[in-house]
């Protein structure tokens, strides 16, 4: 059986684009790999032994396990406040921003009824209004730029800074618990409203939140009329326009949508980490979503993955500090030459001249 070259060039042309999407992210990471590597080797550390302790920190024993799946839940939330508008186009990168008001309105929330009710009702009414607040707060930037023009990358970014500070402002003022001399912080909530952890482990509930998130998220955006219409608008909207598509309420419900995934996370880390709001909140979790959103191409079910790989090498930190004497925050320098990497890989899709269609004459 012979395979004219007609249909040899249809298979190619079919799988090019899924091989290219998978090819350039991971030739990111291989040279992040290699740049973070001369980067330790310059810092008098060995780079192979330094990779194989982020192995171990990270996926070396089921206590390594937990320990990165307690820290991805967060990355899968705050990772699809960037994924969900970047499919009609828009970068978002007010992550923190939302984590931080999420798990305060969860907070205040949990105060207010305190045991009122039932632990299962308290614990939803927390996480409606981290929710709400995180979704409201997002959106904020998706109507400054749908019906103002403003760049809602640069006013997403500045809203980070207002919602820290108006934490701060709060644990420092109103909010601020009198009886907790450590640091400023609010007064801890009800133990009945704490989030539990899964049977014979560490790991949250907040992990089972994350999951399901990034599964509705992907069906949202590929199986749904919604999310084609996002996606149309994403790709030309002018188009979407033309096409009578509701570009402005399509912008308000994405960007609230990807606002209320960042809200959750921080209430899942108020209620099953903190049990208080204080500066703690501010754990960078809101950032490195980000490069996770990037990283996995905006895709919700491939978030999945990157974050548990972002998550162990958040959970390395410690280990580098103690067997390399390299600084805790070069998890942060790694973290930083992975975003680099894969924003320069970005400038390559569709140029590489193996993924380009041969035509044949």
């Amino acid at each position: 059986m012979t395979i004219s070259p007609s249909a040899a060039t249809h298979w190619l042309g079919r799988w090019q684009r899924p091989l290219e999407a998978i090819f350039l992210p991971v030739a990111a990471l291989v040279v992040a790999l290699l740049i973070f590597g001369l980067f330790c080797a310059l810092a008098g550390a060995n780079p192979l032994a330094v990779y194989g302790s982020i192995y171990k920190a990270a996926f070396g024993s089921w206590s390594a396990w937990q320990n990165t799946l307690i820290r991805a839940s967060p990355l899968m939330l705050t990772a699809l406040c960037t994924a969900l508008p970047a499919r009609l186009g828009l970068v978002i990168i007010g992550n923190e921003g939302a984590l931080v008001i999420g798990g305060l309105c969860a907070v205040v929330m949990g105060l207010s009824i305190g045991e009122s009710l039932p632990p299962l009702f308290g614990q939803t009414a927390m996480a409606i209004a981290a929710l709400v607040g995180g979704g409201l707060w997002i959106m904020l930037a998706g109507a400054l730029r749908h019906y103002r023009g403003v760049n809602e990358t640069i006013s997403s970014l500045l809203l980070n800074y207002i919602a820290i500070a108006f934490m701060n402002h709060l644990v420092e003022g109103p909010m601020r618990d009198a009886e907790f001399v450590t640091k400023p912080s609010s007064a801890e909530l009800n133990e009945a409203l704490l989030m539990g952890t899964l049977p014979g482990s560490r790991i949250h509930f907040g992990l089972i939140y994350g999951l399901i998130a990034c599964v509705l998220a992907y069906i949202l955006i590929q199986r749904t009329t919604f999310g084609f219409a996002a996606r149309t608008a994403g790709g030309n909207i002018r188009a979407a326009r033309i096409a009578g598509l509701p570009v402005g309420k399509l912008t308000l419900a994405v960007c609230f949508l990807g606002g209320s995934c960042a809200g959750l996370a921080g209430m899942i880390e108020v209620a099953a980490v903190q049990k208080r709001i204080n500066e703690s909140l501010v754990s960078n979790y809101g950032y490195a979503g980000i490069l996770v959103a990037f990283v996995s191409r905006h895709n919700p079910l491939a978030t999945i993955l990157v974050a548990i790989l972002l998550g162990g090498i958040l959970a390395s930190g410690g280990i580098l500090q103690r067997s390399h004497d390299l600084p805790d925050a070069t998890v942060l320098v790694f973290q930083g030459i992975v975003f680099l990497c894969v924003l320069f890989s970005d400038s390559l899709y569709g140029r590489l001249p193996w993924f380009q269609e041969k035509r044949i004459v």
